[in-house]
Protein backbone atom coordinates (compact mmCIF):
# COMPACT_ATOMS: atom_id res chain seq x y z
CA UNK A 1 0.00 0.00 0.00
CA UNK A 2 2.94 2.42 0.64
CA UNK A 3 4.67 1.52 -2.32
CA UNK A 4 1.21 2.20 -4.10
CA UNK A 5 0.82 5.42 -2.29
CA UNK A 6 4.47 6.75 -3.54
CA UNK A 7 4.13 5.96 -7.22
CA UNK A 8 0.96 7.84 -6.78
CA UNK A 9 2.72 10.69 -5.27
CA UNK A 10 5.37 10.42 -8.37
CA UNK A 11 3.12 10.19 -10.83
CA UNK A 12 1.25 13.15 -9.57
CA UNK A 13 4.37 15.16 -9.51
CA UNK A 14 5.37 13.83 -13.12
CA UNK A 15 1.69 15.21 -14.21
CA UNK A 16 2.33 18.68 -12.60
CA UNK A 17 5.43 19.22 -13.91
CA UNK A 18 4.73 18.35 -17.68
CA UNK A 19 1.57 20.52 -17.08
CA UNK A 20 3.94 23.12 -16.02
CA UNK A 21 6.32 22.84 -19.20
CA UNK A 22 3.42 22.62 -21.91
CA UNK A 23 2.27 26.00 -20.50
CA UNK A 24 5.47 27.39 -20.33
CA UNK A 25 6.02 26.35 -23.55
CA UNK A 26 2.50 27.65 -25.27
CA UNK A 27 3.37 30.87 -23.41
CA UNK A 28 6.38 31.58 -25.41
CA UNK A 29 5.12 30.34 -28.63
CA UNK A 30 2.36 33.11 -27.96
CA UNK A 31 5.03 36.02 -26.90
CA UNK A 32 5.60 38.48 -29.96
CA UNK A 33 9.59 38.47 -31.13
CA UNK A 34 10.83 41.27 -29.81
CA UNK A 35 12.30 43.84 -31.82
CA UNK A 36 16.14 44.54 -32.47
CA UNK A 37 16.66 47.95 -32.84
CA UNK A 38 19.03 48.98 -36.05
CA UNK A 39 21.03 51.41 -37.00
CA UNK A 40 21.41 51.79 -41.00
CA UNK A 41 24.38 54.34 -41.96
CA UNK A 42 24.42 53.77 -46.00
CA UNK A 43 23.34 56.52 -47.40
CA UNK A 44 20.13 55.25 -49.00
CA UNK A 45 19.99 52.32 -46.53
CA UNK A 46 16.29 50.85 -45.73
CA UNK A 47 14.32 48.15 -43.44
CA UNK A 48 11.03 47.76 -42.97
CA UNK A 49 8.83 47.65 -39.68
CA UNK A 50 5.56 46.46 -38.97
CA UNK A 51 6.18 44.49 -42.18
CA UNK A 52 4.24 47.05 -43.97
CA UNK A 53 6.74 50.79 -43.81
CA UNK A 54 9.68 51.56 -45.42
CA UNK A 55 12.44 53.41 -43.18
CA UNK A 56 14.70 55.18 -45.15
CA UNK A 57 18.54 56.91 -44.35
CA UNK A 58 17.72 58.58 -47.10
CA UNK A 59 21.19 61.02 -47.37
CA UNK A 60 21.30 62.65 -50.26
CA UNK A 61 22.55 66.54 -50.19
CA UNK A 62 25.83 65.71 -47.92
CA UNK A 63 28.89 63.34 -47.68
CA UNK A 64 28.67 63.68 -44.45
CA UNK A 65 28.09 60.44 -41.95
CA UNK A 66 24.59 59.85 -40.82
CA UNK A 67 23.35 57.16 -38.70
CA UNK A 68 19.31 56.18 -38.14
CA UNK A 69 18.37 53.73 -35.26
CA UNK A 70 15.49 52.11 -36.24
CA UNK A 71 12.49 51.20 -33.83
CA UNK A 72 9.86 48.93 -34.35
CA UNK A 73 7.15 51.94 -34.41
CA UNK A 74 9.68 54.87 -36.05
CA UNK A 75 13.07 55.77 -36.15
CA UNK A 76 15.67 58.32 -34.33
CA UNK A 77 18.68 60.15 -36.11
CA UNK A 78 21.90 58.56 -33.78
CA UNK A 79 24.25 60.91 -35.92
CA UNK A 80 24.24 63.61 -38.10
CA UNK A 81 27.76 65.16 -39.67
CA UNK A 82 28.04 68.19 -40.83
CA UNK A 83 26.01 70.84 -42.20
CA UNK A 84 24.84 72.90 -45.60
CA UNK A 85 23.69 75.99 -46.21
CA UNK A 86 20.29 77.22 -45.09
CA UNK A 87 19.01 79.15 -48.06
CA UNK A 88 19.51 75.86 -49.99
CA UNK A 89 18.40 72.34 -49.95
CA UNK A 90 18.09 70.38 -46.92
CA UNK A 91 21.03 67.60 -46.56
CA UNK A 92 19.14 64.61 -46.39
CA UNK A 93 15.30 63.48 -45.61
CA UNK A 94 15.88 60.51 -42.85
CA UNK A 95 11.97 58.92 -43.36
CA UNK A 96 9.86 56.19 -43.32
CA UNK A 97 7.22 55.65 -46.31
CA UNK A 98 3.70 53.89 -47.29
CA UNK A 99 4.02 53.75 -50.80
CA UNK A 100 6.65 53.45 -53.56
CA UNK A 101 9.59 55.46 -53.86
CA UNK A 102 12.37 54.89 -56.44
CA UNK A 103 11.34 51.16 -57.36
CA UNK A 104 11.14 50.25 -53.29
CA UNK A 105 7.65 49.88 -52.40
CA UNK A 106 6.16 49.14 -48.86
CA UNK A 107 5.07 45.79 -48.15
CA UNK A 108 1.41 45.13 -48.96
CA UNK A 109 0.77 49.30 -49.71
CA UNK A 110 -2.24 50.27 -52.02
CA UNK A 111 -0.36 52.45 -53.80
CA UNK A 112 -0.18 54.18 -56.34
CA UNK A 113 -3.93 54.73 -56.53
CA UNK A 114 -6.22 56.89 -58.30
CA UNK A 115 -7.19 60.35 -56.54
CA UNK A 116 -10.65 59.72 -57.60
CA UNK A 117 -10.80 56.15 -56.30
CA UNK A 118 -9.82 57.28 -52.51
CA UNK A 119 -12.53 57.48 -50.37
CA UNK A 120 -9.87 58.04 -47.30
CA UNK A 121 -6.26 58.24 -46.33
CA UNK A 122 -6.02 58.37 -42.50
CA UNK A 123 -2.20 58.80 -40.64
CA UNK A 124 -0.60 59.66 -37.77
CA UNK A 125 2.55 60.74 -36.65
CA UNK A 126 4.23 61.88 -33.85
CA UNK A 127 7.83 63.59 -33.59
CA UNK A 128 10.14 64.16 -31.27
CA UNK A 129 12.07 66.95 -31.26
CA UNK A 130 15.48 67.38 -29.85
CA UNK A 131 18.09 70.48 -29.41
CA UNK A 132 20.89 72.32 -31.51
CA UNK A 133 19.92 70.90 -35.08
CA UNK A 134 18.54 73.46 -38.04
CA UNK A 135 15.87 71.81 -39.34
CA UNK A 136 11.93 70.83 -40.56
CA UNK A 137 9.63 68.04 -39.40
CA UNK A 138 7.59 67.53 -42.31
CA UNK A 139 4.72 65.06 -44.54
CA UNK A 140 5.48 64.26 -47.47
CA UNK A 141 2.56 63.81 -49.94
CA UNK A 142 3.37 62.91 -53.61
CA UNK A 143 1.30 62.98 -56.19
CA UNK A 144 2.19 62.34 -60.51
CA UNK A 145 -0.13 62.13 -63.42
CA UNK A 146 0.70 58.35 -63.66
CA UNK A 147 0.97 55.66 -61.61
CA UNK A 148 4.75 55.85 -60.90
CA UNK A 149 7.05 53.60 -58.66
CA UNK A 150 10.31 55.27 -59.80
CA UNK A 151 11.78 58.74 -60.13
CA UNK A 152 10.13 62.55 -59.19
CA UNK A 153 6.71 62.58 -59.04
CA UNK A 154 5.05 66.15 -60.63
CA UNK A 155 3.62 67.59 -57.36
CA UNK A 156 4.73 67.24 -53.74
CA UNK A 157 2.90 68.54 -50.55
CA UNK A 158 5.21 69.14 -47.69
CA UNK A 159 3.06 69.77 -43.96
CA UNK A 160 5.50 70.83 -42.29
CA UNK A 161 4.85 70.55 -37.98
CA UNK A 162 7.98 72.16 -37.01
CA UNK A 163 10.92 74.61 -38.23
CA UNK A 164 14.10 75.66 -36.57
CA UNK A 165 16.90 77.73 -37.99
CA UNK A 166 14.95 80.51 -39.73
CA UNK A 167 14.96 77.69 -42.97
CA UNK A 168 11.72 78.03 -45.30
CA UNK A 169 9.66 75.96 -48.31
CA UNK A 170 10.24 76.34 -51.65
CA UNK A 171 8.71 79.14 -53.59
CA UNK A 172 6.86 82.22 -51.16
CA UNK A 173 4.21 82.25 -49.41
CA UNK A 174 0.60 83.05 -51.40
CA UNK A 175 -1.33 82.95 -48.19
CA UNK A 176 -2.86 81.33 -45.60
CA UNK A 177 -5.54 78.05 -45.42
CA UNK A 178 -7.76 75.90 -42.34
CA UNK A 179 -6.92 72.68 -43.58
CA UNK A 180 -8.13 69.41 -41.65
CA UNK A 181 -9.35 72.05 -38.77
CA UNK A 182 -5.96 73.47 -38.43
CA UNK A 183 -5.01 77.45 -39.47
CA UNK A 184 -1.49 76.71 -41.94
CA UNK A 185 0.83 79.53 -43.89
CA UNK A 186 0.61 78.59 -47.50
CA UNK A 187 3.81 78.51 -49.68
CA UNK A 188 4.00 77.63 -53.51
CA UNK A 189 6.69 77.07 -55.71
CA UNK A 190 9.48 74.97 -57.72
CA UNK A 191 12.54 73.09 -57.09
CA UNK A 192 13.59 72.66 -60.43
CA UNK A 193 12.36 69.18 -60.66
CA UNK A 194 8.72 69.27 -59.47
CA UNK A 195 6.18 71.30 -57.79
CA UNK A 196 5.96 71.95 -54.22
CA UNK A 197 2.98 73.17 -51.90
CA UNK A 198 3.60 73.32 -49.10
CA UNK A 199 1.45 73.92 -45.85
CA UNK A 200 3.43 75.69 -42.72
CA UNK A 201 2.17 75.14 -39.16
CA UNK A 202 2.32 78.45 -37.55
CA UNK A 203 3.92 76.75 -33.87
CA UNK A 204 5.19 73.20 -33.53
CA UNK A 205 2.75 70.65 -33.86
CA UNK A 206 4.16 67.29 -31.67
CA UNK A 207 1.64 64.61 -32.72
CA UNK A 208 -1.39 64.50 -35.03
CA UNK A 209 -3.95 62.16 -37.01
CA UNK A 210 -5.55 63.73 -39.93
CA UNK A 211 -6.75 62.46 -43.54
CA UNK A 212 -4.38 62.92 -46.33
CA UNK A 213 -6.87 64.03 -48.39
CA UNK A 214 -7.51 67.05 -46.96
CA UNK A 215 -4.35 68.38 -48.41
CA UNK A 216 -4.31 66.64 -51.60
CA UNK A 217 -7.97 68.27 -52.57
CA UNK A 218 -5.98 71.78 -51.91
CA UNK A 219 -3.41 70.69 -54.64
CA UNK A 220 -6.27 70.15 -56.96
CA UNK A 221 -7.63 72.91 -56.13
CA UNK A 222 -4.84 75.32 -56.50
CA UNK A 223 -4.47 73.65 -60.00
CA UNK A 224 -1.23 71.57 -58.92
CA UNK A 225 -3.13 68.10 -59.71
CA UNK A 226 -6.68 66.29 -60.68
CA UNK A 227 -8.96 63.63 -59.11
CA UNK A 228 -7.47 61.55 -62.14
CA UNK A 229 -3.68 61.53 -60.81
CA UNK A 230 -2.60 59.08 -58.57
CA UNK A 231 -1.49 59.58 -54.72
CA UNK A 232 2.25 57.40 -55.13
CA UNK A 233 3.42 57.97 -51.49
CA UNK A 234 2.85 59.33 -48.09
CA UNK A 235 6.51 60.25 -46.08
CA UNK A 236 7.42 61.44 -42.70
CA UNK A 237 10.46 62.53 -41.37
CA UNK A 238 13.26 65.67 -41.28
CA UNK A 239 15.04 67.70 -43.15
CA UNK A 240 18.02 68.12 -41.48
CA UNK A 241 20.35 71.38 -42.36
CA UNK A 242 22.48 71.51 -39.44
CA UNK A 243 22.74 68.68 -36.92
CA UNK A 244 19.89 66.43 -36.48
CA UNK A 245 20.65 64.02 -33.50
CA UNK A 246 18.44 63.04 -31.60
CA UNK A 247 15.12 63.86 -33.59
CA UNK A 248 12.94 61.26 -34.12
CA UNK A 249 9.48 59.82 -35.25
CA UNK A 250 7.88 57.55 -32.56
CA UNK A 251 4.81 56.59 -34.03
CA UNK A 252 3.69 56.42 -37.91
CA UNK A 253 0.85 54.84 -39.58
CA UNK A 254 -1.21 55.49 -42.78
CA UNK A 255 -3.76 53.61 -44.44
CA UNK A 256 -5.54 54.62 -47.63
CA UNK A 257 -9.17 53.21 -48.30
CA UNK A 258 -10.06 52.72 -51.95
CA UNK A 259 -12.92 52.50 -53.44
CA UNK A 260 -16.61 52.65 -52.36
CA UNK A 261 -17.11 56.14 -52.27
CA UNK A 262 -16.50 59.75 -53.05
CA UNK A 263 -12.87 61.16 -52.07
CA UNK A 264 -13.41 63.23 -48.52
CA UNK A 265 -16.33 61.79 -46.96
CA UNK A 266 -18.03 58.31 -46.03
CA UNK A 267 -20.60 57.46 -48.00
CA UNK A 268 -19.83 59.79 -50.84
CA UNK A 269 -20.57 58.14 -54.03
CA UNK A 270 -20.54 59.74 -57.58
CA UNK A 271 -19.28 63.51 -57.14
CA UNK A 272 -19.63 65.08 -60.59
CA UNK A 273 -20.89 68.16 -60.50
CA UNK A 274 -21.10 71.86 -61.66
CA UNK A 275 -20.97 74.98 -59.73
CA UNK A 276 -22.72 78.37 -60.62
CA UNK A 277 -21.01 81.48 -59.01
CA UNK A 278 -22.95 84.52 -58.91
CA UNK A 279 -21.77 87.69 -58.05
CA UNK A 280 -22.57 91.24 -56.91
CA UNK A 281 -19.83 93.75 -57.28
CA UNK A 282 -19.01 97.49 -56.21
CA UNK A 283 -15.68 99.40 -55.18
CA UNK A 284 -14.34 97.19 -52.54
CA UNK A 285 -16.99 94.86 -51.77
CA UNK A 286 -18.79 91.79 -53.39
CA UNK A 287 -20.74 88.96 -52.76
CA UNK A 288 -21.18 85.61 -54.42
CA UNK A 289 -24.08 83.47 -54.49
CA UNK A 290 -22.67 79.50 -55.25
CA UNK A 291 -24.49 76.76 -56.56
CA UNK A 292 -23.69 73.37 -56.36
CA UNK A 293 -25.32 70.46 -58.35
CA UNK A 294 -24.38 67.09 -58.23
CA UNK A 295 -24.82 65.39 -61.58
CA UNK A 296 -23.69 62.33 -60.95
CA UNK A 297 -25.90 59.20 -60.08
CA UNK A 298 -25.32 59.16 -56.32
CA UNK A 299 -26.05 60.80 -53.20
CA UNK A 300 -22.69 63.01 -52.43
CA UNK A 301 -22.76 63.34 -48.48
CA UNK A 302 -20.69 65.76 -46.71
CA UNK A 303 -20.15 67.33 -49.00
CA UNK A 304 -16.95 70.27 -49.40
CA UNK A 305 -16.23 72.44 -52.02
CA UNK A 306 -13.11 73.48 -52.31
CA UNK A 307 -11.60 76.42 -54.43
CA UNK A 308 -9.07 79.80 -54.21
CA UNK A 309 -10.10 83.07 -53.92
CA UNK A 310 -8.28 85.79 -56.19
CA UNK A 311 -5.43 87.42 -54.58
CA UNK A 312 -6.40 90.05 -52.74
CA UNK A 313 -10.32 89.14 -51.69
CA UNK A 314 -11.41 88.11 -48.37
CA UNK A 315 -14.19 86.58 -47.15
CA UNK A 316 -16.42 88.72 -43.84
CA UNK A 317 -19.31 86.93 -43.82
CA UNK A 318 -21.12 83.41 -45.02
CA UNK A 319 -24.45 81.82 -45.44
CA UNK A 320 -26.13 78.55 -45.78
CA UNK A 321 -22.47 76.51 -45.44
CA UNK A 322 -19.75 76.10 -42.82
CA UNK A 323 -16.91 78.23 -44.39
CA UNK A 324 -12.74 77.89 -43.30
CA UNK A 325 -10.59 80.36 -44.59
CA UNK A 326 -10.96 83.68 -45.26
CA UNK A 327 -8.89 84.14 -48.21
CA UNK A 328 -6.46 82.17 -50.74
CA UNK A 329 -7.76 78.72 -49.99
CA UNK A 330 -11.58 78.11 -49.19
CA UNK A 331 -13.24 75.17 -48.23
CA UNK A 332 -17.62 75.37 -47.46
CA UNK A 333 -19.04 72.66 -47.09
CA UNK A 334 -22.94 71.80 -45.69
CA UNK A 335 -24.50 72.22 -42.46
CA UNK A 336 -26.94 69.79 -40.46
CA UNK A 337 -29.80 70.31 -42.87
CA UNK A 338 -27.69 70.71 -45.93
CA UNK A 339 -25.36 68.12 -45.81
CA UNK A 340 -26.37 65.65 -48.46
CA UNK A 341 -26.82 66.31 -52.17
CA UNK A 342 -28.76 64.17 -54.07
CA UNK A 343 -28.19 63.27 -57.49
CA UNK A 344 -29.50 65.83 -60.06
CA UNK A 345 -29.98 67.85 -56.73
CA UNK A 346 -28.79 71.58 -56.05
CA UNK A 347 -27.04 73.17 -52.68
CA UNK A 348 -26.51 77.31 -52.40
CA UNK A 349 -24.76 78.98 -50.21
CA UNK A 350 -23.11 82.45 -50.32
CA UNK A 351 -20.39 85.01 -48.53
CA UNK A 352 -19.59 88.49 -48.66
CA UNK A 353 -16.48 90.06 -48.41
CA UNK A 354 -13.93 92.67 -49.38
CA UNK A 355 -11.40 93.28 -52.18
CA UNK A 356 -7.86 94.99 -53.63
CA UNK A 357 -7.28 95.92 -56.79
CA UNK A 358 -9.51 94.24 -59.80
CA UNK A 359 -12.23 91.87 -59.02
CA UNK A 360 -12.01 88.39 -60.44
CA UNK A 361 -13.49 84.96 -59.89
CA UNK A 362 -12.19 81.69 -58.57
CA UNK A 363 -11.16 79.85 -61.91
CA UNK A 364 -11.40 76.29 -60.43
CA UNK A 365 -14.08 74.30 -58.29
CA UNK A 366 -13.45 70.40 -57.04
CA UNK A 367 -16.05 68.72 -54.54
CA UNK A 368 -14.69 66.59 -52.04
CA UNK A 369 -11.42 66.20 -54.02
CA UNK A 370 -13.25 66.04 -57.67
CA UNK A 371 -12.80 68.71 -59.90
CA UNK A 372 -16.35 70.64 -61.73
CA UNK A 373 -17.25 72.04 -64.03
CA UNK A 374 -18.47 75.80 -64.48
CA UNK A 375 -22.02 76.03 -64.77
Amino acid sequence: MQESKQRGRAHALFGTLLTALVALAALLTAAPASHADTTICEQFGTTTIQGRYVVQNNRWGTNATQCITVTNSGFRIAQADGSVPTNGAPKSYPSLFNGCHYTNCSPGTSLPARLSSISSAPTSISYGYGSGAIYDAAYDIWLDPTPRKDGVNRTEIMVWFNHVGGVQPVGSQVGTASVAGRSWQVWSGNNGSNDVLSFVAPSAIDSWNFDVMDFVRQAVSRGLAQDNWYLTSVQAGFEPWQNGAGLAVTSFSSTVNVGGSTPGGPGGGSSACKVAYGTSVWQGGFTADVTVTNTGSSPVDNWKLAFTLPAGQKITSSWSANVSGSSGAVTAGGMAYNASIAPGGQVSFGFQGGYDGTFAKPTGFSLNGTSCTAA
